[in-house]
């Protein structure tokens, strides 16, 4: 995982106080690209006029099926939730306290993320 951790993002606290007006915008930012991710339709997925058993959820999320959002934060859950029970069953050796190993959990956290999504 180390090797790959220097290509992967990695998001460092602010040293300074964020003003709430600056959140806002970055908030506002943040839901308008979600708003046209929505629209957007995934390459090579057939949309169906066949009943959508997540109609409700998509009316709440804003998303459309076959969109971009389809794919949405599963990849990224399901490696955390694989991680944590591998820590958790001692099948990982990792002390969350220690700033290395938390390091790589993340790296490691991001890398099986990416392998779910694409693989």
């Amino acid at each position: 995982v180390e090797p790959l951790q220097t290509m992967l993002p990695c998001i460092e606290a602010p040293s300074y106080e964020i003003p709430i007006r600056q959140k806002t915008i970055y908030t506002a930012i943040t839901l308008f690209i979600y708003l046209i991710c929505c629209q957007i339709p995934i390459y090579g997925v057939q949309r169906s006029d066949s009943s959508d058993p997540f109609q409700w959820m998509r009316v709440i999320l804003a998303s459309h099926r076959g969109s971009l959002m389809e794919l949405g934060l599963t990849p990224v859950i399901t490696a955390g939730w694989v991680l944590q029970l591998m820590a958790g069953a001692k099948l990982l050796d990792v002390d969350l306290n220690d700033p290395k190993d938390r390091r790589l959990y993340s790296g490691a956290s991001k890398v099986l993320s990416l392998l779910l999504t694409f693989g």
